[in-house]
């Protein structure tokens, strides 16, 4: 039987939370691996970003995932928290897209109403119910490992896998075959309502 591997990636320049399950069927999914790759805060940007980049290859490399999801970056009152985390997150994005894995983001509050039915859970909840479906005795610590599975299981629930190929050939997740239709059809009603005037 073949298993869809994810990849769950909660970017962060100081920690950055890698989570991997397996896809068991239905809303069941085995954990394979929860950790984070750390960066030293005192070391200059370019090489944080290296060591953050290797440990992210090194865990594409051993694990072989299917798809890779990413937290999607938004608006902080913290703009350094965001330039790091948008920087890793593009390196964790290049990274992927290098191997042929097709990639898709979730937003934070997606994750939390795809993992709790809660748009606005907390962090204790998330917890409470990876622990119930992937059978874990606790949680995966730190917050950043646990996040990053929470984010992988997002992508298995609601990315429903590779199910289309775009333009280029490359497998695409239903919910980025469905975001880029939404794209065309603006685009189309934009040079449409261009065209008019």
């Amino acid at each position: 039987m073949t298993t869809l591997r994810v990849m769950g990636i909660d970017p962060g320049l100081t920690r950055c939370g890698v989570g991997i399950v397996d896809a068991l069927g239905g809303r069941r999914a085995r954990l394979v691996q929860a950790h984070v790759i750390r960066s030293a805060a005192e070391d200059p940007l370019d090489q944080r970003l290296l060591t953050i980049a290797r440990g992210l290859r090194a865990a594409l490399e051993e694990f072989d995932p299917d798809a890779v999801a990413v937290e999607r970056v938004f608006s902080q009152s913290n703009i350094s928290t965001v330039m790091g985390t948008a920087q890793v997150s593009g390196i964790a994005l290049l990274e992927a897209a290098e191997r042929g894995i097709p990639t898709a983001q979730h937003t934070p509050s997606e994750v939390k109403a795809a993992v709790t039915g809660s748009g606005r859970a907390d962090k204790k909840q998330i917890q409470t119910v990876l622990m119930k479906v992937l059978r874990l005795d606790a949680a995966p610590q730190p917050a950043d490992a646990s996040d990053a599975v929470a984010i992988a299981l997002t992508q298995l629930w609601r990315g429903g896998g590779p199910v289309a190929l775009d333009a280029t050939g490359g497998a695409r997740t239903s919910a980025q075959a469905i975001w880029a239709r939404a794209e065309r059809e603006a685009r189309r009603a934009r040079e449409r309502s261009t065209s008019r005037q």
